[in-house]
């Protein structure tokens, strides 16, 4: 499944081929690869996808979403081993 880009502008090309030298021992197609790799991976979403989009997430009114979710106090919390 070949297929074929073709890059004109000079000052591109020669951005490749220096890559290409110093990266990939002169290896073009995986110096440009290698760069859409890194530009992808900087663009990657992180963290949680939670209420990413407008109107994705609804809450009803008085929920505070800042308040802790447990009322007990964990063990851990506490000093309280558990016997096991």
């Amino acid at each position: 499944m070949p297929v074929v880009v073709t890059i004109n502008r000079p000052d591109v090309v020669g951005l490749i081929e220096e890559a290409a030298i110093k990266l990939t021992s002169g290896n073009k197609t995986e110096a440009v690869a290698l760069a859409m790799r890194h530009l992808l991976d900087n663009e990657a979403r992180s963290g949680s996808l939670f209420g990413a989009h407008p109107g994705s997430v609804t809450v009803r009114r008085g929920v505070d979403l800042t308040l802790p979710v447990l009322d007990d106090e964990l063990d851990a919390e506490s000093g309280k081993e558990m016997a096991r």
